[in-house]
């Protein structure tokens, strides 16, 4: 065969610089991935993913202010199983000795003793991050191991970004393992797989090392990226290689090198616009985490796509010996079989197809999501996690909300809490208008001179000093003027103000009062941080309602109308996981209609263009759209709920990257059916498709399955398992429902084809030696000496564009409109010496 000189000499002139300045490259790699080394050192990780919420939702609005007006003290559930209530009570007792514990409750109510279970509620001095939280809680530990049946849950000293990490490391090096047994039945040589690895290698460290650049990234980001990465990119580092193997047949190997980079370039190139569209949609979700997962995918695909073009090239001509002396028969299997099941069942499979994506449709619309994840159970579970659904069983979950309002309304704040008391929904509530102070008294009840004295063992004519001082520094010199006995002042605003004129050295007390005092003080202060700041207040509010139950829902919504009776509707905020719950399902039908309808449309318009097609475009679509569907159903008919950014997230990388699946197999049977009868193309398309179909799929499906099994994060664990379950699906799809809807739609992909539009044409049909330059579609049987004009022999049936150049120089025959329009089960097998290979259905070749 004569070998002519590839066109597009622009995509050429920059393969041959690519790989004659390969070492230039090699050192510029060095330097970019010791900087990317270092540089992963830098990256912030944010693990509270209620960070991510709109700044418009009442969460976020009021985690903000709580955040910066109160300080949270770390807590511990402590269950103690197989104990006597009089043992419960001595290890009370030994608890609140440990330094750095402030209280334990306990009790002999069912909140805190039942079924020989002890249930402690212990409260540190300081916040979760605080070393003296982290020492106490590992007292706690020392104290009772080894004694007792013990379960604890806290989160003092739980490191989640720590512990996802250690897991995610297992993940990858079994998903490395894996990787290297794919990549090895797939390839062509074994000294590819080094190759391939090094590639992919220098992408994920150069994607890793330059996530400092997006400021801080989530914990999701961080953990996954690398093993999505993997799974998404290696088609590409895969298609230079095969490029490359079968240039090198017949070139040296710079010159193969140059020849497979210049055409493997825009064929990466369109690939990889269905994956990234697909990412894209996700950075149009009203929740930020889309927008960072999408900012960090994306980066890696064109981050993977730089190495394949310049690092790869040279990789393969330094490894090419070694590649040479490696080759080996290929591993992987011809599915011929399968191609000719599709054929068999193409008038069956389809009308199953239609009738389970409809029943499908509607139960992935039923699917029961959930919006908060600490009920969620994931296969593996951390010793933590097993703490929690053991205290859970036992003496069920709580559920707490806060009500943080402007500070300053007792008076309302108290009404509140009382009117909130007395809903069956509320379990307990605290704040500084239900916490005593002493003799029956509330901090923020309002007492006369007299009552204080009595209250706090003061002399009344200091107590009446006192309320003067107090009455002169608030400006209500009226009161003085009055008569003080009557002033009343609430017990905690004038117990601060007394702190503070001791602290100035006005007034000084001794003896036993002083001592009271003082532990008043310390109490005061510890409730302040907590519950007062100068603009606000907050308060507690414990539920007897699951996180995420409609009624749950409801009653927030009826604490909204009780608090809104006392303050401005925009100034107060209801906080917690349900509230949390409730702002992310109002806009996940937003997000969940708006990811679908994007992804859909770019992977669409991407493949008109690829294809020029308008009617296979939307068979893929409804093939990938599909398996979605399918995916998604399997949480309601097991009737298990459904982390909501499970289905966002692997919704867009389905769509995006499944959809390459579909493509490749598409890809192939259009060009083979220029060649082929509709069914001969399908099964030899599902036999040149299957290698790259079984490698990324494979990849893809084995690293969700591995994060869905080894990782306890329960929002990491949905993601992995819709990811590696949609994936399974998609390949069962595309080999055995995809081809036989190829089959049958053929017209359809015929008849809404615009490539020859404006172009008029002629069918012509011929067989012997044949001279031929331009456009042709149809079929030829015969041998080709040519890329885009040259010589045929054989036979010859298509259209010809107006403008093309055809002439028979030695006729065989000239065929009857009989052998024309001859039947599909009538024309004969490729390759009959005597009739032409003619389809009436039509083919599609340029």
């Amino acid at each position: 065969m004569e070998n002519e000189k590839p066109k597009g000499g622009g995509m050429e002139k920059l393969a041959s610089f690519i790989v004659d300045k390969r070492n230039l490259f090699f050192l510029l790699y060095i330097f970019a991935l010791i900087f990317s080394a270092i540089a992963t050192g830098w990256v912030k990780v944010e693990d509270d993913i209620t960070t991510y919420l709109p700044d418009t939702t009442e969460t976020r609005q009021g985690l903000t202010v709580m955040n910066d007006n109160f300080v949270t003290y770390g807590t511990a559930n402590v269950m103690v199983s197989n104990i006597t209530y009089d043992t419960a009570l001595d290890i009370q007792s030994r608890l609140e000795d440990i330094e750095g514990v402030t209280t334990v409750e306990f009790d002999d109510t069912d909140e805190h003793y039942t079924n020989a279970s002890a249930l402690f509620s212990v409260s540190f001095d300081a916040e979760v991050g605080d070393e003296r939280a982290e020492n106490a809680l590992q007292e706690i530990r020392d104290e009772l191991e080894g004694s007792y049946d013990t379960s604890i849950y806290s989160e003092v000293g739980y490191d989640s970004s720590a512990d996802l990490q250690s897991e995610m490391l297992v993940i990858v090096i079994i998903a490395a393992i894996i990787i290297v047994v794919v990549l090895t039945l797939t390839s062509r040589s074994y000294a590819e797989v080094p190759v391939l690895l090094m590639t992919f290698g220098a992408a994920a460290l150069l994607n890793m090392g330059t996530n400092f650049l997006c400021g801080t990234i989530s914990f999701i980001s961080n953990s996954v990226t690398v093993i999505l990465q993997l799974a998404l990119a290696i088609d590409y580092a895969i298609i230079l290689c095969h490029r490359f193997s079968d240039e090198h047949e017949t070139l040296p190997t710079r010159e193969a090198c140059i020849a497979a980079l210049s055409k493997a370039i825009p064929e990466i190139s369109s690939s990889s616009l269905t994956t990234i569209s697909g990412l894209a949609a996700l950075a149009f979700m009203h929740f930020g985490i889309g927008r960072d997962l999408a900012t960090v995918l994306i980066k890696a695909i064109l981050f993977s796509m730089l190495c394949v073009f310049t690092l790869m090239p040279g990789l393969l001509v330094l490894f090419s010996k070694l590649i040479d002396k490696t080759r080996h028969k290929n591993l992987i299997p011809k599915i011929t079989a399968v191609g000719k099941f599709d054929i068999k069942t193409r008038f069956i499979i389809p009308p199953i197809f239609g009738v389970i994506i409809v029943a499908a449709a509607v139960f992935a619309n039923l699917c029961p999501y959930c919006y908060t994840y600490t009920d969620l159970v994931t296969a593996k579970q951390s010793e933590r996690q097993i703490a929690y659904q053991k205290i859970k069983n036992t003496f069920g979950s709580s559920n707490m909300v806060a009500v943080i309002v402007p500070s300053g309304d007792y008076e309302s704040e108290g009404r509140i809490l009382d009117e909130l008391d007395a809903c069956a929904e509320v379990k307990s509530t605290m704040g500084l208008a239900n916490i005593e102070a002493m003799d029956g008294y509330m901090l923020t009840d309002a007492v006369t001179p007299r009552q204080l004295a009595e209250m706090a063992d003061l002399d009344y004519e200091v107590a009446k000093a006192l309320y003067g001082a107090y009455a002169v520094d608030h400006d209500e010199y009226g009161e003085i003027i009055n008569g003080l006995d009557d002033y009343k002042v609430p017990i905690y605003d004038m117990f601060r103000f007394l702190e503070q004129e001791m602290h100035d050295g006005n007034i000084t007390l001794s003896g036993d009062v002083q001592d009271t005092l003082d532990d008043l003080f310390d109490q005061l202060d510890e409730a302040q941080k907590q519950l007062q700041s100068d603009d606000y207040s907050r308060m507690v509010v414990y539920l007897n309602l699951p996180e995420e139950t409609d009624e749950t829902f409801a009653f927030v919504n009826k604490m909204h109308d009780i608090i809104g009776k006392y303050y401005a509707t925009d100034s107060f905020y209801v906080v917690g996981n349900t509230t949390s719950a409730m702002d992310l399902s109002s806009s996940f039908g937003e997000d969940n209609l708006l990811i679908s309808v994007l992804s859909a449309l770019f992977v669409i318009l991407v493949l008109l263009f690829t294809f020029k097609s308008a009617g296979l475009p939307v068979l893929l679509i409804i093939v990938i759209q599909g398996s979605i569907w399918i995916n998604f159903s399997v949480p309601y008919l097991q009737h298990t709920p459904l982390y909501f950014l499970g289905y966002l997230i692997v919704n867009s990388i389905q769509m995006g990257a499944n959809i390459d699946y579909a493509i490749v197999i598409s890809s192939h049977y259009t060009d083979l059916k220029k060649v082929m009868r509709p069914r001969e193309a399908i099964v030899a398309a599902l036999n040149e498709s299957f290698p790259t179909i079984f490698t990324s799929g494979s990849i893809l499906a084995s690293a969700g399955i591995l994060i869905s099994v080894l990782t306890t994060n329960p929002v990491i664990s949905a993601i992995g398992t819709c990811l590696g379950r949609g994936t399974i699906v998609s390949i069962l799809l595309v080999l055995f429902v995809l081809p036989q809807i190829l089959i049958l739609g053929d017209t359809i992909i015929e008849r809404t084809s615009f490539e020859m539009k404006g172009v008029a044409g002629m069918a012509r049909t011929a067989s012997g030696t044949m001279h031929v330059n331009g456009r042709v579609r149809g079929y030829i049987n015969g041998v080709v000496d040519a890329e885009i004009k040259g010589v045929l022999h054989g036979q010859f049936s298509a259209n010809i564009a107006t403008g093309t150049e055809f002439t028979v120089d030695k006729p065989d025959m000239y065929l009857s409109e009989k052998n024309i329009h001859e039947s599909e089960d009538g024309a004969p097998e490729p390759g009959t010496p005597d009739t032409p290979d003619t389809d009436t259905k039509g083919g599609d070749a340029e």
